[in-house]
């Protein structure tokens, strides 16, 4: 795994980064930016994802990194649950959902996957700078 000196350097966290940004774009036209309730909740998850991982590197151990990526992987099955409801709102069509919902679970696996590295690998109980 490549040298991690900030979380910007972590590959979660920049697909998480381009989940938000495809989030942030789709909820700005149409219905979709008018559902003040599911559009806030929505974006709200997808920066839960960016966020969750930043503060977990931000802590400086690895035991709360893995607990804050927990969380991340939590809110990106939450967008993907939320893109359902925007779906069946006609909000986006089936290829929004389609796109934006393999991005997702690609970027819930990028955080399974350093969940599964940090939990097996010699960096248990590191300090991250």
């Amino acid at each position: 795994m490549a040298n991690i000196e900030k979380f910007e350097d972590i590959e979660a966290w920049q697909k998480a980064r381009e989940l938000t940004r495809e989030i942030y774009r789709i909820t700005n036209h149409g219905a979709f930016s008018k559902d003040f309730g599911l559009r806030d909740q929505i974006r709200r998850a997808a920066v839960s994802v960016m966020s969750d991982i930043a503060e977990g590197f931000g802590r400086g151990g690895n035991k709360e990194l893995v607990q804050f990526l927990s969380m991340a992987k939590g809110s990106a099955s939450e967008v993907q649950a939320q893109l359902y409801v925007a779906l069946d709102a006609n909000y986006i069509t089936k290829d929004q959902f389609r796109q934006l919902y393999d991005l997702a679970q690609s970027t819930g696996k990028l955080v399974g996957g350093f969940i599964r590295y940090l939990q097996t690998s010699e960096l248990k109980g590191v300090k991250f700078s």
